[in-house]
């Protein structure tokens, strides 16, 4: 049986300004992608929480964030300079 099909994002925005909220909008889509019913919000509030984890306000550095479809899930690890943080998420049965 072949292994189920993985999903990986990677994306690096700018810790402050415009920019940030692209990586929230798409972990969103990322989700809504794997199931339209998921709570694509929460996903995008989860992605917010590692990046506060990582890049504190006054941060003038790049987050790293990579999204991953696990089991139909989403994984989301966040990383700033040292700092690394992640969070997943359950997509509904």
């Amino acid at each position: 049986m072949p292994a189920p099909a993985t999903l990986i994002i990677r994306v690096s925005v700018p810790a402050g300004g415009e920019l940030r909220g692209v990586a929230p909008e798409l972990a969103a889509r990322v989700a809504e992608f794997l199931d339209p019913a998921h709570d694509s919000a929460s996903v995008a509030a989860a992605l917010e929480g590692v990046a506060s984890q990582v890049a504190p306000p006054g941060t003038d550095t790049d987050i790293e964030f990579e999204v991953h479809s696990v089991d139909g899930d989403v994984l989301i690890k966040a990383r700033c300079a040292s700092r690394t943080a992640e969070a997943q998420c359950r997509l509904p049965a």
